[in-house]
């Protein structure tokens, strides 16, 4: 580890600074001050999140809705927009950071476990934080998707398993938990979420036969608070499920089930290596007190004989208690899951106009891997209706074979890890897609810890690529517009007050399309894969777009180490 400060921050950051201590290199036991801190820091974040001209947290504010209310930049001007800043990290690995800005300071994490503090208006590095991993087990490039900032620190899940706290001011480490042991697998390489004093994490390492969960520390100690579990053991209702033919609306499995209830007694401990990463940033909804992510893939990933049942709460939707972290509601959305066509894009919360013209509903929304948004009552978890495919499907659910099946849409999904943004003046949820068909092979294979345990394989099978950018209107599930571009996408995208979305390819492209029509706005071509969700912030009344352009593992998008920062010119001003 160390720590490599270049400038002292001349300006005041913010409020959110206002409680940094110096905790040492283990987390200090909690005192009298803990609870007054904690009320301190989320007052700060709250102010933060009301801020038009900040992005306090992953996806802006605590639901994941990835919209800027900052309308300087809009589709009149749009086509004005010029580079304003550049930073190169040094570290050209696939880059999928999303930045946070507070006080006019930006946090931007890197592959390989580097937070980076920059003057956000000019791109000047403040401070630079690069760990030290130990192993280095993790499944789909070396990277990080974010920090969170939270009562004047800064925090980063590590690939090697464990959660950093630094002082924002100055990179310094304050303390370090271990959150799992890497050589089993497990890796944190999700964006931490802060939230009533507590910094909420979840693990991935479905590929290698982890017991995934999310935990709960406390922000200003680093001690556990809660821990929920992934899988649930057999004292906490068992992960069999209702043994379900088919998903949430009637289609087919495919499954042979009373095969599955004959091998259950030789499969009863399963559960222990049953996977279920958690790969993305929670939402937290602080009325209902909940909080809400989405569950991966159960292990291993192809090979279903050997965990027999639904496999609960893999490939789901999960609400728990915020305070407690206990169970509150799961919406399963693909039972039994042999295909990696789990829940890994970031849960959307939303408000869903009644139909009667009543209260609105309370909604959360999520863009599956299968091809289709989920959309749910999030105080109860009930479905509301699954929207049109945004992406093509074909021989659905067809099992894998020794031989192996073509199925759509592949192991990547339809939307894979990427951050969907939804606009409250469209109403459409704004998601990436990427068409990729793809033969599944199954092959029964041993738990090697740390081998990756897929139990067979997926194969691209030479036919053409692309990627679909879809705007999912989710009052009726209806898709609005789409933009086809010429590969797969994985990133993330941006909706702002302007009318304007923002997207990237992975050829280089920075895109922005009218929010509405979809029509094309403005381009332009970085030196890498543009695969990181954009962010807007402003600085002094001026409105900033940055993206990171590093380029992706998944659809091995040209790599890179840039975070690009734009603009008005002089004439784009409103």
């Amino acid at each position: 580890m160390r720590s490599r400060p270049t400038v002292p921050l001349l300006a005041l950051l913010s409020a959110l600074f206002a409680c940094t201590t110096g905790a040492g290199e283990h987390p200090a036991r909690h005192d009298r001050t803990a609870s007054a801190k904690a009320g301190q820091a989320e007052r700060a974040l709250r102010t933060a999140m009301a801020d038009s001209a900040a992005w306090p947290s992953y996806g802006r504010d605590q639901s994941n809705q990835r919209y800027s209310p900052l309308s300087q930049i809009g589709t009149g001007n749009v086509a004005r927009l010029r580079l304003a800043w550049t930073y190169h990290t040094g570290i050209p690995h696939a880059f999928e950071a999303s930045p946070v800005v507070v006080g006019g300071t930006m946090f931007v994490s890197t592959p390989l476990n580097h937070v980076v503090a920059l003057d956000a208006a000019t791109g000047k590095k403040l401070w630079e934080y690069a760990e030290t991993l130990s192993t280095t087990v993790h499944c789909c490039g070396p990277v990080n998707r974010g920090v969170a900032v939270y009562g004047g620190r800064v925090y980063e899940g590590t690939l090697d398993g464990r959660l950093v706290a630094l002082d924002a001011r100055t990179g310094r480490r304050d303390w370090v938990v271990r959150v799992a042991d890497n050589e089993r697998g497990y890796a944190v390489d999700g964006a931490p979420v802060a939230a009533d004093g507590k910094i909420i994490v979840g693990v991935s390492g479905a590929e290698y036969g982890i017991r995934g969960f999310v935990t709960a520390y406390d922000a200003e100690t680093g001690a556990r608070i809660w821990r929920f579990y992934t899988i649930p053991s057999p004292q906490e209702g068992g992960w069999w499920g209702k043994w379900a033919a088919a998903d949430p609306f009637g289609t087919p499995l495919n499954r042979d089930l009373a095969r599955e209830h004959a091998d259950s007694a030789q499969h009863a401990d399963t559960w222990k290596v049953g996977g279920g990463s958690v790969w993305q940033a929670p939402a937290v909804d602080r009325d209902l007190g909940l909080v809400i992510f989405g569950v991966g893939n159960p292990s291993p990933d192809l090979d279903g004989s050997v965990r027999p049942g639904d496999n609960l709460y893999t490939a789901s939707v999960v609400a728990v208690d915020l305070g407690t972290g206990q169970l509150k509601w799961y919406f399963q959305e693909l039972p039994h899951d042999t295909w990696d066509l789990d829940a890994v894009s970031p849960v959307v919360l939303f408000d869903l106009p009644s139909a009667g013209g009543g209260a609105p509903v309370h909604a959360v929304a999520q863009a599956g891997k299968t091809g289709w948004v989920y959309i749910l009552d999030r105080k109860t978890g009930r479905p509301i209706r699954r929207s049109d495919p945004f992406v093509p499907q074909a021989n659905l659910f067809a099992r894998p074979t020794p031989g192996g099946v073509r199925m759509l849409p592949g192991a990547n999904g339809g939307s894979e890890w990427s951050a969907p943004a939804y606009s409250p003046a469209t109403g459409y949820l704004y998601v990436l897609g990427l068409h990729q068909p793809m033969l599944y092979k199954v092959k029964p294979e041993p738990l090697l810890p740390p081998a990756f345990w897929l139990g067979g394989a997926f194969y691209s099978n030479g036919e053409p690529e692309y990627g679909l950018f879809s705007a999912v209107d989710l009052a009726t599930g209806k898709i609005a517009w789409q933009n086809k571009v010429k590969d797969p996408m994985i990133g993330g995208a941006l909706a702002t007050g302007g009318g304007l979305v923002f997207t990237g390819t992975k050829d280089k492209q920075f895109l922005a399309f009218d929010a509405r029509s979809g029509k094309q706005l403005w381009r332009y071509d970085a030196s890498a894969g543009v695969n990181a969700p954009p962010v807007s912030y402003a600085v002094q009344g001026r409105q900033y777009v940055a993206v990171a352009a590093g380029g992706n593992y998944q659809i091995n998008a040209p790599r890179g180490d840039e975070v690009l920062a734009f603009a008005l010119d002089a004439g784009g001003a409103p």
